[in-house]
Order: C-alpha cells, then structure tokens, then sequence
C-alpha cells in the first residue's frame, strides 16, 4: 500500500441537458442522471447510488480483507445497502444506511468467529468510517451442512 495521503481525483462536465459523465484516470467513464425521486429518468447511476454502492462494495472488499486475516474460511457473501434519505433541519442527507450481510461458511467454521469477521469488516471500511449517517450491520451467517440439511427436507 502507497503512504498517506491519497488521493482521488473524478471529473465532470455537464451541459444544460443530458446525461453527466464521470471521468477518473485509468476506469472506463461513468454516466450518470438525477434518480427518478428527483424527477430524473431512473435509469443511471445517480449520486444517491453511487454513495450506497460505494458503502456496498468497499465492505465487501474490507470483509476479504479481514476474512483473510483472520483466517476465516468462507465461500460467498451477498450484501445489500439500503441507504434513507431525509429532510432534516432543511437539509437533505442519508440518516441511515442498512447493511444486511449473508455469509456462507463451509462446515465446521465458527459462527460467532464469522460474526466478529462481518463486524470488523464494517467498523474496518473506509466508506462506513466517513459517513455521517448510522451504518446498522444485519447478518446472516449460513453454513453449508445446514444448507445441505434444509434443501434435502425440501
């Protein structure tokens, strides 16, 4: 890893109408819209979810990190953000962001092990550390002989 500071340049020029487009060095361009809840088309990435995916994608890069550390066998996680939007005090701002997290473990792995993964990995990320708004962290941790069981009963 480069020493601190780093820092991370994006740019963008817009017109009076269409699309905005993102530039960094080195990434293929990014286009992006208002979102439908402020009256955009709905259909590009917008700021709103830039910042939640953002959220999503830097955790789930800290949790290899951490799993990895820690020597926690895994085979998959899935992660959804659901980041809320206010209006508070007259200013518009995510008040909350709900990080629901399922991990698959192989058998004989601790779940209270993997648990205390998930949580490094979300008091770890850089994007949860910069928020204003409350990171809640909901996990599901399976492992794969319960799976196994509860498939066969099916």
């Amino acid at each position: 890893m480069q020493d601190f500071p780093h820092h991370y340049t994006v740019s963008a020029a817009v017109e009076t109408q269409g699309d905005i487009e993102l530039h960094a060095a080195h990434v293929p361009n990014l286009p992006t819209a208002p979102p439908a809840e402020f009256d955009g088309p709905g259909d590009h990435w917008s700021p709103e979810t830039l910042l939640v995916g953002a959220l999503v994608d830097c955790f789930v890069i800290t949790f290899r990190g951490v799993a990895r550390a820690s020597q926690l066998p895994w085979t998959s996680v899935r992660c959804d953000v659901t980041g809320t939007l206010e209006r508070i005090d007259r200013a518009t701002q995510f008040t909350t962001f709900q990080l629901h997290a399922h991990l698959d473990v192989p058998v004989g792995t601790s779940v209270e092990h993997a648990q205390r993964v998930l949580e490094k990995a979300e008091h770890s990320c850089l994007i949860t550390n910069s928020l204003r708004g409350a990171v809640r962290l909901v996990s599901e941790i399976e492992v794969a002989a319960e799976l196994a069981s509860e498939l066969a009963k099916a």
